[in-house]
């Protein structure tokens, strides 16, 4: 389950050491992360990564298909999450040292930067290839913080990035080594920790509020 630690003026959450998928109790934890990291006064910033394999390989399907009645409000708190996240106000950077697919992957660009790790693990929108459509709120996120070129690729051919070519095309900021990816999210976020504040998350709120609002639109959230 994910864990929140502190270095410094630096909020360091660890998401887990297996496929960190979104189950509803993970939702829960992250949220309530999120919550401290909030609610904290003075310089501070977030640095969300993960031990192992996986960043995270996002919607918990299994579970989803165990409780397929509650599809709808499951979707709705995936949306709140990317919402929570896009709007945080701090300077957020996701270090991602594994897989990083579908839900996982939008959760990342829903950070400010993104660190990636660059000879093994790929960062992946796999939707095409499985058959779930991306819902409105999704395809709004990924396409505001991708280039139109970009989105275009990696939303209809489920094109798997690796670290170098994630950097080359603007998905992730930085492609480090294996040892160099936790800390060099680290180094970003500790550079920004004096933006944090109203007037950070009033930037945000301006910059993305289309997308913002379609995430927030629970009316159809399937698409």
């Amino acid at each position: 389950m994910p864990s929140l630690d502190r270095q410094d003026n630096v909020f360091v959450l660890d998401l887990g050491d297996g496929e960190n998928r979104f189950h509803p109790d993970w939702i829960t934890a992250v949220s309530a992360a999120l919550d401290e990291v909030e609610k904290a006064e003075g310089p501070r910033a977030l640095v969300t990564a993960a031990t192992g394999k996986f960043y995270s390989n996002g919607l918990d399907l299994d579970w989803l298909s165990a409780h397929a009645d509650q599809y709808r409000d499951y979707v709705v708190s995936v949306h709140e999450l990317f919402e929570r996240m896009l709007s945080l106000p701090v300077i957020t950077v996701a270090a991602l040292q594994g897989h990083t697919f579908a839900a996982g992957a939008m959760f990342s660009l829903a950070h400010d930067f993104r660190v990636m790790r660059a000879d093994r693990g790929y960062w992946c929108l796999p939707e095409a290839d499985i058959n779930i459509p991306f819902t409105p709120g999704m395809a709004a996120l990924i396409q505001s913080r991708l280039t139109p070129q970009t989105a275009h690729e990696a939303m209809l051919t489920a094109r798997r990035y690796g670290g170098t070519d994630a950097a080359a095309v603007g998905i992730v900021d930085q492609a480090a080594g294996e040892d160099a990816v936790r800390s060099t999210a680290i180094e970003i976020a500790q550079a920004q920790v004096n933006k944090a504040g109203d007037t950070l998350g009033t930037i945000k709120a301006r910059m993305y509020a289309p997308v913002l609002a379609t995430l927030r639109d629970a009316t159809n959230p399937l698409g």
